[in-house]
């Protein structure tokens, strides 16, 4: 694995960039070549050995920019390691319990099956209710989604730390 990993995302008000920086940062440390980039469907894949793509998700879909840039890239990263991200639900309790049984974009589900990505994960989000629209902020209310930072950014370090390990790994095997 001597190329590089592109880790791209797509976020509006810039909290799933984090996640995807701090990805790319631990990529980085385990001595991965990493490009964290923003999701855009004019970008493509090819010349990178490994694919890490993850969108802010609202109303269970992700970024128009995310979700254009997996059904572009699709044939290209059926080829390669890929792993998706989701960040979104906010609040405490049980992540599973605030997900209601949502996984993955069911608009998107025939493209990652299409890729078989290695991981589909969902990272807890964050929220600032003075930089949403009329609009968000309504949609938040009636979700009843909590304000605040949930994001477990150890978690979000030992997946990072997963894929790195998974990618040495085949270095070493090749």
């Amino acid at each position: 694995m001597d190329g590089k990993v592109l880790v791209a995302f797509a976020s509006k008000y810039g909290n799933t960039a984090e996640i995807a920086g701090r990805i790319g940062q631990v990529l980085r440390e385990a001595g991965l070549q990493t490009d964290v980039l923003p999701a855009n469907p004019v970008k493509k894949s090819t010349g990178y050995q490994a694919v890490v793509l993850g969108s802010a998700v609202y109303i269970g879909m992700w970024r128009k920019e995310a979700a254009s840039f997996l059904k572009a890239n699709k044939m290209d990263m059926a080829q390669k390691p890929v792993w998706l991200f989701s960040s979104g639900p906010t609040g405490e309790g049980d992540l599973e319990v605030l997900l209601q049984d949502w996984k993955f974009p069911s608009g998107l589900q025939s493209a990652a099956d299409w890729i078989q990505p290695r991981s589909i994960t969902v990272f807890r989000g964050a929220v600032n209710l003075q930089k949403l629209n009329g609009l968000e902020k309504w949609m938040m209310n009636r979700v009843q989604a909590a304000e605040g930072d949930f994001r477990d950014w150890e978690n979000i370090v030992a997946w990072a730390k997963g894929i790195a390990d998974e990618l040495l790994m085949e270095k070493e095997k090749k």
